[in-house]
């Protein structure tokens, strides 16, 4: 039999790299996880990935959340790449666009509770500006931020591992006056970035920390009251804590691959199904070698009674006790009988003897000339 460990699998810039056994028994479980669900291969990661950025108790829509169309100092409601949802022009002047402590708190929750999310976004950026399209900090401490520099002409990704800062920056200009359609996918230590629906970068990074402190802020458009300010729209910013998240700014894409955590979770399974096959293997070799143990011995259930042993459905009368009795399974059963009278002689009886013996005395007492009665 063929063993999965986790050093045979790792989550590569290309994708997911395995063994050849790894995936060959990867597959084989998917296959056999199908059939019990009555669903083949590709129609169960359709059906999986449709429903990825669907369920509501899983996105946060950002904007409609913060109800921007009620704050309009900084910020003012504009048309947008489409009608179907609301834009806001960030103006380059002090504002406070963050989110309530029920939302803050809803959002620390999801991802205390997620190991993958996807932060979307629309945004038409003012060129060669440079800001904060989104964070989730407390004090310096950036959990999450998502920057666009249009001097550097680079994205950055600011997050926190095992309580240390760190940073991606990925070379690409954003902020060239026009719309881009941005998705940023991690799940585990893998990072994807999709720019207007394209793949532009995949990495495999340190884990971000998910642990965020409650007292974090979330912010839109900007760092702080007076850092990182963005200069531009801002459209359609939500986060999704489900695996392929980027499928909802664009359904079109490849949505059959699995992400890192699905694979991770798959190779779990199959080593805990390995060692409860290894478990029940055991136990299945030593109850064959009970059983042919079993099969070469003659097993018979035997009774004892009165300090005597008797062979199953042997039989035996005990007369004293006015019983006949058997040896049926292991159980004695008895039963009583009926016992004739003893056939004893009229001498032989105890009171005939004590009055024989007292004739004798009154012969002999006569005899001698006195009487004792």
């Amino acid at each position: 039999m063929t063993y999965i460990t986790k050093q045979t699998i790792r989550c590569g810039a290309h994708g997911i790299i395995t063994e050849p056994n790894v995936l060959l028994a990867s597959i084989l479980m998917k296959l056999a996880a199908d059939a019990k669900t009555g669903l083949t291969g590709r129609a169960q990661i359709t059906k999986n990935a449709l429903a990825f950025g669907s369920d509501q108790d899983y996105q946060i829509d950002i904007i409609s959340e913060l109800d921007l169309a009620n704050a309009t100092y900084g910020i003012t409601q504009v048309a947008g790449l489409h009608n179907n949802s609301k834009a806001f022009l960030f103006r380059d002047v002090g504002r406070a666009v963050h989110a309530p402590a029920h939302i803050t708190e809803r959002v620390v929750q999801l991802f205390r509770s997620k190991s993958e999310f996807t932060f979307l976004a629309s945004i038409q950026q003012k060129s060669s500006t440079s800001g904060v399209i989104f964070s989730i900090h407390e004090s310096e401490h950036s959990y999450f931020e998502l920057e666009s520099s249009g001097v550097r002409e680079e994205i950055r990704y600011h997050y926190r591992f095992k309580g240390k800062p760190r940073s991606e920056s990925f070379p690409y200009r954003l902020a060239d006056g026009l719309w881009h359609k941005i998705a940023l996918t991690i799940s585990a230590s893998h990072l994807l970035l999709h720019v207007d629906c394209n793949r532009i970068y995949e990495r495999v990074i340190d884990p971000p920390q998910m642990e965020i402190t409650p007292g974090s802020g979330v912010w839109l458009g900007q760092h702080s009251h007076k850092h990182g300010l963005f200069k531009g729209v801002i459209q359609d910013v939500k986060l999704i804590f489900a695996p392929n998240g980027y499928i909802t700014q664009c359904p079109n894409l490849n949505r059959t691959c699995p992400t890192c955590s699905d694979f991770l979770s798959l190779v779990q399974g199959i080593m805990d199904l390995q060692e409860l096959l290894a478990k029940m293997t055991l136990k299945l070799n030593y109850a064959e070698s009970r059983l042919t143990q079993l099969e070469g011995c003659h097993c018979e259930r035997t009774c004892s009674a009165n300090g005597l042993v008797y062979r199953d459905k042997e039989l035996w009368v005990e007369p004293e006790n006015c019983r006949n009795c058997a040896c049926k399974n292991g159980v004695v059963e008895c039963r009583r009988i009926f016992c004739p009278p003893a056939n004893c002689s009229e001498d032989s009886l105890p009171g005939a003897r004590r009055r024989k013996l007292l004739q004798k005395m009154q012969t002999e007492m006569y005899l001698q000339g006195s009487d004792i009665f």
